[in-house]
């Protein structure tokens, strides 16, 4: 059996000079969460890093079982207490997801090391340093990437397409004015037809280029208009469930392109249910929130979930790029288009997906970043 003695930081009498009131500062003031439990996986000690983690007090969380604020049943989590406690080995795991009682979850590395008290008890050290904030920025960064190359690729296609297009439709008229009303008309009118329907294609693929026209907006009032639209459709046969935050002020924004993002966002959640599930459409405040490499100050999030299927796992990596789309009678421009008017809106468009939930998450600075 291994065993291991704290860290100074832990264990004061590990050394004769060390100063427990220097220690325990030290042991507040670290980021990562530093967590001491017995054999029956009980809380001796947290550190406020922990506190945070966890969501609770000190006073209110020792002598609590882990398992009272996340699951430890099963998975890797579950796995490496087990080998700490049973077989006193020390483990570290990067990445390990924690689910929480209250529902939430969290990406953390874990380190867990077997320590004995000067009573003979064993105890284990656990430390949790989360990195879903590093994971996110990293998410982001692709996200950021892929929507700018996506939208330079598109203005090339576009220029090479509309020229092209433009000589066929002024051919196809010189030949309706030759063919005047005999058999050929039928055909010059077919070309014309489609001539345009391939214009109006890559106009839309490119979305809309005019300057966006900022005003004090709303994001509820914006929310509730995309909202009657969606629901007098009877295909959509549930109301959509508000869980709105009323204290979110207002902020500039162009309404009508927020609109149109929303639009598709929402639509696609009811269609994935097939108007027949829970759709639901929350709005929260994030404060000091960091987009795109910048702080903000206020950041309004706005959480659109369905308990449809979810995307299947080959669309996952593509979804935002245009003609990508699971659906027969789709042209999967819409999260394209969506992400792209967000993007110039200065905020993001993320998703999380799984049978049974999907969330596609849109964040949208409510002011300039610090």
């Amino acid at each position: 059996a291994v065993s291991t003695r704290a860290p100074a930081a832990m264990d004061a009498a590990a050394s004769p000079t060390a100063d427990p009131p220097l220690a325990g500062r030290i042991l507040a003031h670290l980021v990562t969460a530093v967590l001491v439990v017995d054999r029956r996986l009980r809380l001796r000690h947290l550190n406020t890093a922990a506190e945070m983690l966890l969501s609770t007090s000190a006073r209110a969380a020792l002598g609590q079982p882990l398992t009272h604020f996340f699951d430890c049943s099963s998975g890797a989590l579950a796995e490496h207490l087990e080998l700490v406690v049973r077989h006193q080995q020390p483990v570290t795991e990067r990445e390990v997801r924690l689910l929480f009682a209250d529902g939430r979850t969290a990406t953390v590395d874990c380190s867990m090391v077997p320590m004995e008290e000067d009573g003979g008890e064993a105890l284990v050290l656990v430390e949790l340093r989360q990195v879903d904030l590093q994971l996110r920025l990293t998410r982001e960064e692709q996200l950021i990437s892929q929507n700018e190359a996506t939208r330079t690729l598109l203005r090339g296609l576009a220029h090479e397409i509309k020229n092209p297009l433009g000589g066929l439709r002024g051919a196809a008229q010189l030949l309706a004015m030759e063919a005047g009303a005999g058999p050929l008309a039928e055909y010059t009118e077919i070309i014309l037809k489609e001539v345009d329907r391939l214009g109006a294609l890559v106009d839309d693929m490119l979305g809309s280029r005019r300057p966006l026209v900022k005003r004090p907006v709303n994001i509820h009032q914006v929310l509730e208009r995309v909202l009657a639209v969606i629901e007098s459709d009877p295909t959509c046969r549930n109301p959509v469930a508000r869980e709105y935050d009323p204290s979110i002020p207002e902020f500039a924004a162009d309404e009508d392109q927020l609109i149109q993002a929303f639009m598709n966002i929402v639509r696609n959640a009811v269609q994935a249910t097939e108007g027949e599930g829970r759709v639901v459409v929350r709005t929260r405040v994030l404060r000091q929130f960091v987009l795109a490499g910048h702080r903000h100050r206020l950041v309004v999030r706005i959480d659109v979930e369905d308990d449809g299927p979810g995307i299947p796992e080959s669309l996952q990596q593509a979804v935002f790029y245009p003609m990508v789309t699971g659906k027969a009678e789709g042209t999967g421009l819409g999260l394209s288009i969506a992400q792209s008017i967000v993007h110039r809106h200065g905020g993001l468009i993320e998703f999380t997906t799984r049978p049974g939930r999907t969330v596609f998450t849109l964040y949208l600075p409510m002011e300039a970043p610090s």
